[in-house]
């Protein structure tokens, strides 16, 4: 059955790899994009893929999303303000731009007439901040144990590694299932649960299908290589092109769920053609843990760079240490298992990458900024 869906934020990484896919598919695409200069840089050239609509608006500008739902049957809302650290001081743009819009989004559809039938929202693993670990000290068999944050002095003090919070014994990561403790760990984050709120609850009071699906760490190619606050392998993959050093985090063993661009697609994809009417909210990432020490180090080595990445010590407020997504409810609830490795990706990854321009580096303007917060240390 073709689907009219109508994607926010569909000229990005992930709305471009969408919109390819949707269309092939035979469905139609409208795609509401504010070209974001901190995305698009500060002369755009976006050319819409072959077959799909463009409007150039805002979110957060009632009159341009009442435009783009005419004819709509189904909304992929891609559109946010990300980044763990810039969210952290630029509170209210986060805040317009992921809740309230949303927010915005659901009185039209409760005021106005439509066709909207389903929604399918991009989240983020953020929302469960640290995530689940288990404790062997609580029970031999692994109580599962939810940290909280780590506070500013644990990293100012090098301990990275969060204890469990009953009886402060080790803990190890585990897969964190959907059903897990919430515990944003920065203003990110929370926009982003609020957005889940939001889905969860107007889609359940005017009877639309939804999905609300958690992304963990997405790249590939097309991600934006101009942006410095958000894409760890796009900013590595700028200072190898430019012989410079990389810079690791905290002692380097910190952990992501790597999962390509694809993957994630073919989720929403799937999301759109079998809506799921009583709504769910999924994981979608890779299933597996990967430290940014080896991410790093097989990109330089796919790359041919030169340059070892070493270890700063230095850290982020609102960071999290570890978190791998269990992946049972995507296989169950759409059918689907992630089909592209994390080497694999990285290769397709690397091959666009080298046929860009070269960007200039904002690595150390971003940093500056979060040090002059006392953010980053």
């Amino acid at each position: 059955m073709m689907r009219s869906i109508l994607i926010t934020g569909g000229a990005g990484f992930i709305g471009t790899h969408l919109t390819r896919m949707a269309v092939g598919a035979g469905h139609g695409v409208t795609i509401l994009d504010n070209l974001s200069p901190q995305i698009h840089g500060d002369q755009p050239d976006y050319v819409p893929p072959p077959g799909a609509e463009f409007l150039h608006g805002d979110v957060t500008s009632r009159s341009n999303l009442e435009q783009a739902l005419r004819g709509i049957d189904t909304i992929v809302h891609l559109a946010a303000e990300t980044g763990t650290g810039q969210s952290m001081y630029e509170v209210d743009r986060y805040y317009r731009v992921n809740v309230q819009a949303t927010a915005t989004l659901f009185d039209i559809l409760a005021n106005q007439q439509h066709g909207v039938q389903n929604i399918v929202l991009s989240s983020s693993r953020s929302v469960y901040g640290e995530g689940a670990y288990l404790c062997h000290s609580c029970d031999p068999g692994g109580a599962r144990r939810y940290p909280g944050p780590r506070s500013p002095q644990q990293l100012a003090d090098h301990r990275w590694t969060p204890v469990c919070p009953v009886c402060s014994g080790d803990i190890s990561a585990t897969a964190t299932r959907e059903d897990d403790k919430l515990s944003p760990a920065s203003i990110y984050a929370a926009t982003k649960l609020a957005q889940e709120d939001l889905v969860r609850v107007g889609c359940g009071a005017l009877g639309i299908a939804h999905a609300i699906l958690r992304f963990q760490n997405v790249f590939g190619e097309g991600q934006s290589l101009r942006n410095p606050y958000t894409g760890l392998l796009s900013i590595f993959s700028t200072r190898i092109r430019l012989g410079q050093t990389l810079p690791i985090f905290e002692d380097g063993e910190e952990t992501r769920d790597f999962v390509h661009v694809e993957d994630v697609a073919q989720a929403m994809l799937r999301s759109i053609e079998q809506p799921i009417g009583s709504g769910a909210t999924l994981n979608v990432g890779s299933g597996q843990p990967t430290s940014i020490m080896a991410v790093a180090k097989l990109l330089r080595d796919i790359m041919g760079g030169q340059v070892e990445p070493h270890v700063t010590g230095q850290y982020r407020v609102g960071d999290i240490r570890h978190n791998f997504a269990d992946l049972s409810q995507l296989a169950s609830t759409l059918g689907l298992r992630p089909a592209v490795t994390v080497e694999d990706g990285l290769r397709r990854f690397v091959r666009w990458v080298q046929d860009q321009p070269v960007p200039e580096d904002l690595l150390e303007q971003a940093n500056a900024e979060l040090k002059a917060r006392n953010l980053m240390a």
